[in-house]
């Protein structure tokens, strides 16, 4: 099987910016993955995400979206389908993942298929925590991770399936 990448992006100092490594945590303790899966926690990594995106064959990312919705709304893109409008606001980081993605696709190195994940922020002020808004989406982060993963036939397992019942 080909490679697939999850990627969760941002930097836990600000807030909600963090999200994506949250949720990349959260996926690292509650399930397994089949050996074609690498989980990476991209934090604010910039150009040195180039080499974990140019070796994916499939690249799902995790993040922080500002697009102006309500906090906590949940957004999905096929890397073709990011409006425009969205494009230069998709990332907080020095640079933009959008800009890290043109630079994959100059080099003849973007994945085949490239999903991003994210959610709209409430805060971005650095103190370090969620705010409730963001952290309240987090099951549902998971649970759309976990659907992208299973639809590109990753076999994932959950760690302990009755403890997350009874959770």
């Amino acid at each position: 099987m080909k490679k697939v990448v999850v990627l969760g992006i941002g930097n836990i100092l600000l807030n909600d910016e963090g999200i994506g490594v949250v949720v990349l945590q959260e996926l690292q303790k509650r399930f397994y993955f089949d050996e074609s899966v690498e989980l990476v926690d991209g934090g604010t990594g910039g150009l040195l995400l180039l080499q974990f995106i140019e070796e994916a064959e499939k690249l799902l990312v995790i993040d922080a979206i500002t697009c102006g919705g309500k906090p906590g709304t949940i957004y999905k893109f096929n890397a073709k389908e990011i409006p425009e409008e969205v494009v230069e606001k998709i990332s907080m980081h020095e640079v933009s993942f959008i800009d890290i993605l043109n630079l994959c696709k100059i080099r003849n190195k973007l994945p085949s298929e490239v999903v991003i994940i994210g959610v709209e922020p409430k805060s971005l002020e650095m103190e370090g925590r969620l705010s409730k808004e963001v952290k309240a989406k987090i099951p549902e982060l998971i649970d759309e991770v976990i659907s992208q993963l299973k639809e590109w036939n990753v076999k994932v397992k959950e760690v302990n399936p009755q403890r997350a019942q009874g959770s």
